[in-house]
């Protein structure tokens, strides 16, 4: 059988019935007021420490609140240091594509440069080389022109105008014509 709690205001108005032998009740009725304000300080303090216990365990609420959004946050960050990490990798990989494309395209600008130099080159080569036929043919032509027009003996063929004789120049024999 439990005991039903004894408030300070159960002792206060507990009365008990008068004996002959009885006790003092003066000295019952002062030690009821200390038991009276020692369970009312008692009170007050539980009061106090439920009190404090319920601050305590508002304050834990807090911090608990808090710390799971502190964790929420350093997980959003983390996900969004992996992100910004894997957004520079992807953006570093374009760059590099990017420059190895327009490495590829002046290396091919400059092939090309390169080729079409060469074929002026070989145009500009088989150009002289023409020039330098035609030259030796031309010589060759005036060559036999003069050798003819010398009449072979080295003399100049005269002609029946009298005009003063001029000396004949021996072109054919004393020339030399170096062609490259």
């Amino acid at each position: 059988m439990r005991m039903q709690k004894i408030t300070p205001i159960d002792i206060q108005h507990k009365t008990f019935k008068k004996a002959l032998q009885g006790y003092d009740r003066t000295e019952v009725d002062q030690f009821l007021d200390e038991i009276i304000e020692t369970l009312e300080d008692e009170a007050q303090h539980r009061a106090a420490l439920e009190a404090e216990i319920a601050d305590l365990k508002e304050r834990i609420s807090h911090f608990k609140a808090m710390e799971e959004s502190l964790q929420n946050t350093l997980v959003l960050a983390q996900r969004t240091a992996d992100e910004v990490k894997a957004s520079a990798h992807k953006e570093a990989d374009l760059i590099k594509d990017q420059a190895r494309i327009a490495a590829e395209r002046e290396i091919s600008s400059f092939t090309e440069a390169a080729a079409e130099a060469r074929r002026e080159h070989q145009r500009a080569h088989e150009a002289a080389e023409k020039a330098r036929s035609e030259l030796r043919s031309l010589l060759m032509t005036h060559l036999a022109l003069l050798e003819r027009a010398v009449g072979g003996n080295g003399e100049a063929p005269r002609s029946e105008k009298t005009e003063p004789e001029t000396p004949a120049v021996e072109t054919a024999d004393t020339t030399r014509i170096t062609v490259y």
